[in-house]
């Protein structure tokens, strides 16, 4: 594919919409250890209200990337488990990381130099 592609590819939009997102990609990161229930992903992310988890875990669902699992009880026991496809982004996400690690304190100067 050629650079001029991602202007034009709606599939390439697509992608890069499913993580600018901020909540997806963390949300998608915290899963991917295993299958984990909403209490549970919102104690391990920090700043997440139950609303925009819940919409985030939905949008997730959505697109292929998340399975919600229900098992039966009283009450019933709700988890969350990457998809096979939701895993293929977890090679971007951390090469994404590592870049904001390397460059998040230029990108930070930036934003100071051009508030003054």
């Amino acid at each position: 594919m050629t650079s001029d592609a991602y202007l034009a590819d709606c599939r390439a939009r697509l992608a890069f919409d499913l993580l600018s997102n901020t909540w997806n990609a963390v949300v998608l990161w915290s899963l991917r250890r295993g299958p984990s229930r909403h209490g549970e992903l919102r104690e391990r992310i920090g700043g997440i209200s139950s609303k925009v988890l819940t919409e985030t875990l939905r949008r997730l669902e959505f697109n292929g990337m998340v399975e919600r699992r229900v098992e039966d009880g009283a009450p019933a026991r709700i988890s969350y488990e990457l998809t096979a496809l939701g895993r293929t982004l977890l090679g971007p996400i951390d090469a994404f990381g590592a870049w904001a690690f390397e460059h998040g304190d230029e990108v930070m100067a930036a934003q100071e130099r051009h508030e003054r």
